[in-house]
């Protein structure tokens, strides 16, 4: 009876009408547009090339454009001198950033190398937000199967991962990243062999249950050596 009462006509429409939404629909095609016409004079080819401070840039264009689509009482003339702003404050940031690489670091972020020699290298330097399951998706999607295979893997400051492969006379023995072969993992040795630690990569024979001589840690997943098929 309680959802008879609910005015879902006032939930959905309230006071709007045709001519309300026809300025709507014009508002949000300016709007839009304005958007679309900043980020192509930002150089930028797609989403993948942003960079935190260009990530932020974009919040911010999205709160100054958000109001003037919906509100009859936003102009869009003031909207269109907050884009000016930003598009001019980027310009002179990306221009002082090409100058001053401490400045470039700052906004742009530096690469991290996450991988060298067939182990991580970002857990020793203790970086929280490192993620291992969407990274070995990553992995994953450059038909990586182990870490062995991997000489060397970049976290690049837009988000991508730069990957240098060892060619196949020269795999390691590594720790797997399919979900299948990774859900193995134990702190038990069932059996004598080769083992990854599950944190850091690291491989090592073992015959009883052991802490990694890296990084401490006590879990191991059985390590393979397959060859990597591109």
């Amino acid at each position: 009876m309680y959802l008879l009462a609910i005015d879902f006509r006032n939930i959905f429409l309230s006071d709007l009408d045709l001519e309300l939404a026809l300025e709507i629909g014009l508002r949000t095609i300016i709007m839009f547009a304005l958007v679309l016409i900043f980020l192509r004079s930002s150089g930028k080819k797609g989403v993948r090339q942003l960079s935190i401070f260009e990530v932020a840039i974009i919040i911010a264009l999205g709160s100054a454009a958000g109001d003037p689509m919906l509100n009859s009482e936003s102009a869009i003339l003031p909207s269109l001198l907050v884009f000016i702003v930003i598009l001019g404050f980027y310009r002179l940031i990306t221009y002082l950033a090409a100058k001053n690489q401490r400045i470039e670091n700052i906004l742009e972020g530096k690469p991290i190398y996450i991988i060298e020699d067939g182990i991580f290298t970002l857990k020793e330097e203790g970086d929280a937000n490192f993620a291992q399951d969407e990274f070995f998706a990553e992995m994953r999607g450059q038909n990586i199967e182990h870490v062995g295979q991997v000489r060397t893997a970049v976290l690049e400051s837009n988000g991508q991962v730069s990957f240098l492969f060892y060619p196949n006379e020269k795999v390691k023995k590594g720790m797997p990243v399919y979900p299948k072969q990774f859900a193995g993992k134990s702190r038990e040795i069932p059996e004598s062999g080769d083992y990854a630690c599950t944190h850091c990569a690291r491989v090592s024979y073992l015959s009883k249950p052991f802490s990694c001589q890296r990084c401490g840690k006590d879990e191991w997943v059985p390590a393979i050596d397959s060859l990597r098929h591109t």
